[in-house]
């Protein structure tokens, strides 16, 4: 259909996170009529700054990967990524430390990661990497174009069906049924690297210990390169939104949502917390689909989505927000400190406490352009931690006991922080405030289990006409993977338009056509 058939449509978009801003370019670039509507003074969502002693602090997602994403978008709405922000490829994927003597660089060169890992472990460990490397890009090689891509499927044989049945055989390749740290274990005998890359299932906020290897394909995501961004995730954000204004998105800040309308069935509208109701005729959510479900968006929309159990969260954080000065370790933009007991740190997580003794990741954000930083610099440190923000208040004195056992992970890899160094905790409990009904849930539903990616949320819900996104939503966590559920949101709805259209060719004489209730794949 051409862009001009759709001016009349007007969908609204609830919240600017990656997501939604995503689709609410797309959409716009389309010819639709596009609101976002977002309750925070900002475009991003989760890709947020905070002021830190003087210094804008990034609090959300730290690594960027899978650029061709962002071209793609960018592309369709008439515009280029590097128009809009600067993006340069990270030669040092992350350096890792396990004791003070015990450090290891993986590179955007595979080579020299390969001659590292030889290094650092041995020869039987270069050729685990190699067929690791194999390994992980053979499943993400599967499941790109039929799952990552597309619309989510809802049981195995609708997935054997996308990928055609002359590929039945690669079923197994992507090893579902086994668990990611098993299968490291066939790959690395030293546990240092199990561990390394097992680290991969916190991206989404996962056990290794539980989570099917098949997210092993996270590693040949960061292999295909990390980019950093002048200005972090929120600059990306604001490119995002504006690309979607030059093609007519309006944006309205600071606004809530508190009600989502239906009409006949169907999503109609949404009302704010001014009490003002803004008309739809196609709603999109970017949120975690919990939300919906508790009935933050009122009890009319609260059957869209399925709840799930609380031991069904992915991981919540501790977040450091931090401008402060450091010594003894030489960081990199990406640094990784790990425990020296890894199972125990997921068993202190199933056991609804912080690890005590964890693994530390540390975002060095002044480490962009240079290795040498003199004076305070812009830290985000983060530490997994149990999705209960919604039953426990951490105390003061639980903060500050995390504090310290993040601080003795690091000091035991040789980085010291200046005592009461300059910071903001986030914990549980904000997250939750922040992302109301999920216990602070940063990730949406864990990926653990063979049927993990058949439970999470697809884009159609189970009201007509409203639809979810972002990165609790099919396809799954990270930056790019929300870009995507936005993409496949837009598609979903401009696919509903003018199935609508078709279904009301021209109106009565003297009347109107009416949309029709669409229905679809509930998520």
């Amino acid at each position: 259909m051409s862009a001009s058939s759709h001016q009349q449509d007007h969908v609204v978009i609830i919240g600017a996170g990656i997501g939604g801003l995503s689709a609410a370019a797309l959409l716009a670039a389309k010819g639709c009529r596009v609101t976002v509507v977002e309750k925070a003074e900002h475009a991003g969502g989760k890709a947020r700054r905070f002021d830190i002693g003087g210094a804008e602090v990034d609090a959300g997602p730290t690594v960027f990967t899978l650029r061709d994403v962002f071209e793609n978008i960018f592309s369709e709405c008439g515009a280029r990524l590097t128009d809009h922000v600067t993006v340069r490829p990270a030669e040092t994927l992350a350096r890792h430390a396990w004791s003070m003597d015990e450090r290891l660089d993986l590179f955007a060169d595979p080579d020299r990661s390969e001659e590292a890992i030889g290094d650092f472990a041995g020869a039987k460990a270069a050729k685990g990497f190699r067929s690791m490397r194999a390994e992980a890009k053979r499943i993400y090689d599967i499941l790109d174009a039929p799952l990552l891509r597309q619309g989510k499927v809802t049981w195995p044989p609708q997935f054997i069906q996308r990928i055609g049945l002359g590929r039945m055989g690669e079923l197994s390749a992507v090893r579902p049924y086994e668990s990611m740290w098993k299968v490291l274990g066939e790959h690395f005998e030293d546990q240092r690297l199990r561990q390394l890359y097992g680290r991969y299932a916190t991206y989404c906020g996962s056990s290794p210990f539980d989570a099917p290897a098949t997210l092993m394909l996270i590693g040949h995501v960061e292999a295909q390169g990390v980019w950093l961004i002048d200005g972090g995730m929120s600059a990306l954000a604001k490119g995002l939104q504006s690309i979607g204004e030059a093609n007519g998105a309006h944006y309205r800040f600071g606004n809530a949502v508190t009600s989502i309308e239906t009409e006949s069935g169907q999503a109609s509208g949404v009302i704010l917390d001014s009490g003002e109701h803004i008309a739809a005729d196609r709603v999109i959510v970017n949120a975690d689909p919990a939300a919906l479900a508790n009935g933050r968006f009122g009890k009319n929309a609260q059957r869209a989505t399925r709840t799930h159990m609380r031991r069904n969260r992915s991981f919540s954080a501790m977040v450091w927000l931090a401008n402060a000065q450091t010594s003894g370790f030489p960081l990199k933009r990406h640094n990784v400190f790990f425990s020296p007991d890894y199972a125990q740190e997921f068993t202190d997580i199933w056991a609804g406490m912080p690890p005590k003794d964890p693994t530390v990741y540390v975002c060095a954000m002044d480490r962009e352009k240079r290795e040498d930083v003199s004076g305070r610099e812009r830290f985000q440190v983060i530490v997994n931690a149990p999705a209960n923000g919604d039953t426990h208040v951490y105390s003061s004195k639980e903060r500050e006991e995390c504090t310290r056992a993040m601080s003795r992970t690091l000091a035991r890899c040789g980085m010291e922080l200046e005592t009461d160094f300059p910071h903001q905790l986030l914990t549980p409990n904000e997250f939750e405030s922040f992302l109301p009904s999920t216990g602070g849930a940063i990730y949406g539903r864990a990926s653990h289990g063979w049927a993990a990616s058949f439970l999470r949320q697809g884009t159609k819900t189970r009201i007509p006409g409203l639809y979810c996104a972002g990165g609790s939503t099919h396809p799954g966590a990270g930056v790019p993977m929300a870009a995507l559920s936005g993409q496949l949101a837009a598609r979903t709805v401009m696919t509903d338009l003018a199935s609508t259209r078709r279904s009301h060719p021209a109106a009565m004489p003297g009347g109107m056509s009416m949309p029709s209730a669409t229905t679809g794949n509930t998520g």
